[in-house]
C-alpha cells in the first residue's frame, strides 16, 4: 500500500537485524498478526521471537504456506504436513493460530 513501511529482512526473523521491534513499541502496538511464505521458517522464528519478546501474537494459517520436504530420515514429508506442524508447535504457546475468516470475524 502506498506510504506503508517496507522493513527488508536479511535472515529467517523478521526482528533480527531490523528496526521491527523498536518500531512496534515507539508505536505502542503489542499485538501482530503474521503471514508469510515458508511456515516452518522465517514465519515460524518471526513468530516464535515475537511471543518471547512479549507480543500478542497470531498466525494466519490460510495466509501462510511451505514446501515437501524431506526429513532426517530421508521420509519425504509433504508441504500440507509440514505447514500442520509448524502451526502445531506454535499454537499456544508462541501465538494463537487463526485463519482469515475467523481473523476478520466473517466465519459462519
Amino acid at each position: 500500500m502506498p506510504g506503508e513501511p517496507v522493513i527488508p529482512k536479511q535472515t529467517n526473523s523478521a526482528f533480527i537485524g531490523t528496526d521491527l521491534e523498536n518500531r512496534l513499541r515507539k508505536g505502542n502496538h503489542d499485538r501482530l498478526v503474521v503471514a508469510g511464505v515458508i511456515t516452518n521458517n522465517s514465519v515460524e522464528t518471526t513468530v516464535r521471537m515475537a511471543g518471547n519478546l512479549g507480543f500478542q501474537t497470531w498466525i494466519v494459517a490460510d495466509g501462510c504456506f511451505t514446501f515437501a520436504r524431506t526429513d532426517w530420515n530421508g521420509t519425504l514429508r509433504s508441504a500440507e504436513d509440514i505447514h500442520a506442524m509448524s502451526l502445531a508447535n506454535l499454537d499456544s504457546e508462541y501465538c494463537i493460530v487463526t485463519t482469515t475468516d475467523a481473523l476478520l470475524g466473517t466465519s459462519s
